[in-house]
């Protein structure tokens, strides 16, 4: 038996709960208490079987844990490491499922002194627009990748623990550098947040924004489905990945104004030649997806 305390029962602390237990066997079984400020959320939670204990308290919901996840959003990290400090023993495993790596470091680095050994980042590329942990669901990792950002020091068998709890969940495991993660989530989740936000907001900005609104095909439903997500949540993503998500803002912006500018002077070969470089770029990325490849 695995105790688990999951600070955080959202959609990814609840899914990460749903998994584990949708996979686990009579050797290998799990007790999940999870832990919130909200007594009705943590009564849901247990009504919809996500979690086995729910605590308002986080003494006691941390007490004899094996494994606590932090799954709040990124902003209340430093905060939430505080108040753990003193409640935290040195068998404990601690992992994390933020959107960004660099302020988690940089939070326990600030409350313990340097990051404890037993402390091994993470996070799941997977979620769905949807929050709370009625949107949790027992197969959102499969098949999906959980990057993992074990720093120098980080002790082998809390990092073989976290790895083998995602690989439970049926996630590829992946590891990298926190700066490399930092970097490569700006460009490829971050930034298409952001666009997608602000065309949303543009647009209702518009004097005509009913009609543009109402005769919205597919495509602009699929492009824009992510400005549904919590906004809390990507508000504390973009402060606490501000320098390379700005990297990568300005590099993005770059591209604008020359396609910009190519509209505005009647560019054709401009126009054609980008179009034409980004569809081969993403079928190549979407047959590489389809295959499984890296």
């Amino acid at each position: 038996m695995i105790r688990i305390s999951i600070l955080g029962v959202g959609l990814i602390g609840g899914s990460f709960a749903r998994s584990l237990k949708r996979t686990a066997t009579a050797t290998d079984s799990f007790e999940i208490t999870g832990y919130g400020r909200r007594r009705e959320l943590l009564d849901r939670a247990l009504e919809l079987g996500v979690i086995d204990r729910g605590e308002t308290d986080l003494a006691r919901a941390v007490a004899a844990a094996d494994v606590v996840v932090l799954g709040v959003p990124v902003g209340a990290v430093a905060e939430l490491l505080r108040q753990l400090r003193p409640l935290l023993t040195p068998e404990m495993v601690i992992t994390d499922v933020g959107s960004t790596k660099g302020s988690v470091v940089a939070a326990a680095e600030e409350v313990f002194g340097a990051i404890p050994p037993r402390f091994i980042p993470g996070h799941p590329i997977a979620g769905t627009e949807k929050s709370g942990v009625e949107a949790a669901l027992d197969d959102l990792f499969v098949q999906r990748r959980v990057i993992l950002t074990p720093v120098e020091g980080s002790d082998p068998h809390a990092l073989t623990t976290v790895r083998q709890l995602w690989q439970q969940c049926g996630a590829e495991v992946v590891e990298m550098s926190v700066r490399q993660h930092d970097e490569v989530l700006a460009a490829t989740s971050h930034l298409p947040h952001m666009l997608a936000y602000t065309l949303v907001d543009t647009l209702s900005r518009m004097e005509e924004h009913d009609d543009i609104f109402r005769f919205a095909a597919g495509g602009f439903r699929d492009f824009t489905r992510i400005a549904s997500s919590n906004p809390r949540m990507w508000h504390d993503i973009c402060l606490n990945n501000r320098a390379a998500l700005l990297k990568t803002l300005e590099q993005f912006g770059t591209e604008l104004e020359r396609l910009q500018e190519a509209i505005r002077v009647g560019d054709s070969d401009v126009l054609l030649r980008t179009f034409t470089e980004a569809k081969q770029a993403r079928d190549r990325y979407a047959t590489k997806e389809s295959s499984g490849d890296e």
